[in-house]
């Protein structure tokens, strides 16, 4: 009688757990769900913006929201693969820069430009150059923009 107790007791136990284990998949899905829509909303918009700006010949302003879309893909593809979200350009970067070479080499090449962006006047080269890496990024995530 003991052993039915006891196989009962665990069974019991098993299922409480497996419960357990089921609402944190849940939650974690939810705020993976949560977090990959606030990231691509906000890709969205700066695209959105930043095709605006460059109809208006606003290239500072076009290239700076290129460049936010860049690094909100960047986000979006770490989060992916890591479970969490770069908290500066820096440590973006150094993500980035020893896991995610390709898109590396991206961001790399581009920063210096957002970096003028507040002391110079930039030209619309440089604006489509941004808005092809962003095309060659979303195309890797599969974002269709």
């Amino acid at each position: 009688m003991i052993n039915y107790v006891f196989l009962l007791y665990y069974m019991s136990c098993c299922i409480i757990q497996q419960k357990s284990l089921n609402i944190s998949y849940v939650l974690y899905d939810m705020k993976m769900d949560k977090t990959e829509k606030i990231l691509l909303d906000n890709i969205e918009e700066y695209y959105t913006n930043a095709i605006e700006a460059e109809i208006k010949l606003n290239y500072n302003t076009s290239v700076t929201l290129f460049f936010k879309v860049l690094s909100a893909l960047c986000d979006l593809y770490i989060f992916r693969k890591e479970g969490h979200i770069p908290t500066s350009h820096t440590n973006r970067f150094r993500i980035l820069e020893t896991k995610y070479r390709d898109i590396y080499n991206i961001m790399d090449k581009d920063f210096p430009f957002y970096q003028d962006s507040y002391r110079a006047k930039l030209s619309k080269e440089t604006s489509d150059m941004l808005k092809q890496d962003v095309k060659k990024l979303s195309k890797l995530l599969g974002i269709e923009l």
